[in-house]
């Protein structure tokens, strides 16, 4: 079985007094260890099919399973439970809390987690290393470049040691030079993590470096 499958997965939204119909009876398969490339337009619905698949928004219509959990079958404390352990998240903005060194900022989702005390900061300052900022732990995010916010917030979504890896636009707020170091960073992380990625994008070199890829239109996935 594939580590994600996706069956029948419909998503609409309600204008006044009308149905916006987003994404329409989408099949998808990844198999474990796979990097898939989603592209497609703006506003097509790549950003509400990688909230669906990491239990940020909930499934009315179809059945989504990763690994053995349904998703579509949790309540919401098991939903939260299978997002916060399995489940990384990176967007186009980082989203780092500005008053937190970069650090701290990474050791959130293990404080969340209640993990013991001394095993939260070690684990986070070696996932900062990874990425490549083990001389910026103590740095606010003020005082980091926007590559190295998004450095962070990729080490942020990579300490709980996720199986699944959602990536929504990551470099789509970076200059040229800086995205391509990201790229090839999720590249490496994805592979040295042993990760199942999905990752939405605009940009074709990040897409073309992924494994597979999948252009979403008129609410469905086709080969690209």
């Amino acid at each position: 079985m594939p580590f994600l499958v996706v069956q029948g997965l419909s998503k609409s939204y309600r204008m006044g007094d009308r149905e916006l119909p987003v994404l329409r009876d989408l099949d998808l398969d990844v198999e474990a260890g796979e990097m898939v490339a989603i592209v497609g337009a703006s506003g097509v619905g790549k950003s509400t099919l990688l909230h669906l698949l990491g239990g940020l928004d909930r499934v009315r219509e179809g059945r989504i399973h990763a690994g053995e959990v349904e998703l579509t079958a949790l309540d919401d404390d098991a939903l939260v439970a299978f997002r916060n352990r399995s489940v990384g998240f990176v967007f186009q903005l980082h989203h780092l809390l500005p008053e937190f060194s970069a650090l701290e900022n990474v050791e959130m989702p293990l404080r969340i987690a209640r993990r013991p005390a001394e095993q939260v900061r070690e684990r986070a300052a070696a996932v900062l290393r990874e990425v490549g900022l083990g001389d910026r732990l103590d740095h606010r995010p003020g005082l980091l470049s926007g590559g190295e916010q998004q450095r962070v917030a990729i080490a942020r979504a990579l300490v709980m040691r996720p199986a699944l890896l959602l990536a929504d636009e990551p470099t789509g707020d970076l200059d040229e030079s800086t995205g391509a170091q990201i790229h090839d960073l999720l590249r490496d992380m994805h592979r040295a993590c042993g990760l199942t990625s999905v990752v939405a994008t605009h940009n074709n070199r990040l897409a073309a470096a992924c494994d597979r890829v999948l252009r979403l239109a008129g609410g469905r996935l086709v080969a690209a």
